[in-house]
């Protein structure tokens, strides 16, 4: 069964990039450049898991991941933080992400986070 992923940032190029990563990994890629009405969002694509950057418009990444987080029937679904942010780790924690990565971040290590999370 073919996974989906849920890619939340406003910079067109990470969603490209990150786009062609996952779509070649065979994986339905829905994009989104903002954060608000998150839960709906999230409920309407349906994803296997999650990429979002910290300074997404609207909720930005930590309360739109602590309000999915707290969300019953959406919070199994793996969210990744992602982010320049030097306290990247502590703000992942913050909102309650089940990982993160640090931008820039290479291709590879984009791939091989989000699959090792499905893998879980």
């Amino acid at each position: 069964m073919k996974r989906t992923i849920l890619i939340l940032d406003d910079d067109e190029d990470i969603l490209y990039f990150c786009s062609v990563v996952f779509e070649n990994l065979d994986f339905t890629v829905i994009s989104s450049s903002h954060s608000k009405d998150i839960i709906a969002q999230v409920k309407q694509a349906n994803p296997d898991i999650i990429l979002i950057d910290n300074w997404i418009p609207g909720l930005g990444g930590v309360k739109a991941t602590q309000e999915l987080k707290a969300n019953e029937e959406l919070r199994n679904i793996p969210v990744i933080l992602f982010s320049a942010n030097s306290n990247l780790p502590a703000l992942a924690e913050e909102a309650g992400a089940d990982g993160y990565l640090k931008k820039p971040f290479d291709l590879d290590e984009l791939e091989s986070t989000a699959l090792k999370m499905l893998k879980d």
